[in-house]
């Protein structure tokens, strides 16, 4: 229970005296959960950058990365990273601007308003997360099955028993049951943790919009 919520449960206590709180007062306590928040927002979202670039890393000399070695992907692998990482601190830089910009509001009215874009910027961030690791794997699995001998040996192998359609059916089914699994667990990373946060920034905007009446 945060400061606010304390005082309003103070109030509705009967025979007890506290001192009125102002206009001023109220906006404070806002502004300074709001600030909190968003600077939280911006903290986690480096951390989780931090933890995928850790993870690569770690891979390195694995059997998984001598396997993506052997693919040559490098001209594939290295534009999509480059892009990735541009997009990824582009938003790093609007999470701080945010932060900034709640930090140093002077009003309820621009406050509400950069509450709602530091809303809408997370919500991209995370599609774009999502949208990127689906392209990204199904661009990786097409090149996959264009130049991995492996593969190549099992699709003449199918096509000699007739069976080509099951073969990529499998092969579809696998890749969608991953996907669908891997965007699971990341929806659910987001929304312990950026959900909560901006649950507690909306309610904020909802305080706000109180004070505006």
């Amino acid at each position: 229970m945060d400061e606010l919520d304390i005082l309003k449960k103070d109030w509705n206590k009967e025979k007890v005296d506290y001192p009125k709180l102002s206009y001023d007062d109220i906006y404070k306590m806002i502004l300074k959960k709001s600030s909190s928040i968003v600077k939280w927002i911006f903290i986690i979202s480096i951390l989780e950058f931090t933890f995928w670039i850790a993870i690569s890393f770690l891979m390195k000399g694995s059997s998984y990365s001598g396997k993506l070695e052997a693919l040559d992907l490098d001209h594939i692998l290295i534009p999509i990273s480059v892009i990735s990482y541009g997009i990824l601190i582009y938003f790093f830089y609007l999470f701080y601007k945010n932060y900034k910009n709640i930090s140093a509001t002077d009003s309820s009215k621009k406050l509400m308003e950069n509450i709602i874009k530091t809303r809408k910027t997370v919500k991209y961030y995370v599609i774009f997360n999502l949208v990127f690791l689906v392209v990204g794997a199904v661009i990786g699995a097409i090149y996959g099955f264009n130049h991995n001998p492996e593969f190549s040996s099992q699709l003449e192998l199918a096509t000699a028993n007739g069976q080509v359609f099951k073969f990529y059916a499998v092969i579809v089914i696998v890749i969608i049951l991953v996907l669908a699994v891997t965007i699971g667990v990341l929806l659910l990373f987001y929304w312990l943790i950026y959900g909560i946060l901006l649950k507690r920034l909306n309610r904020n905007y909802k305080e706000l919009k109180k004070l505006e009446v």
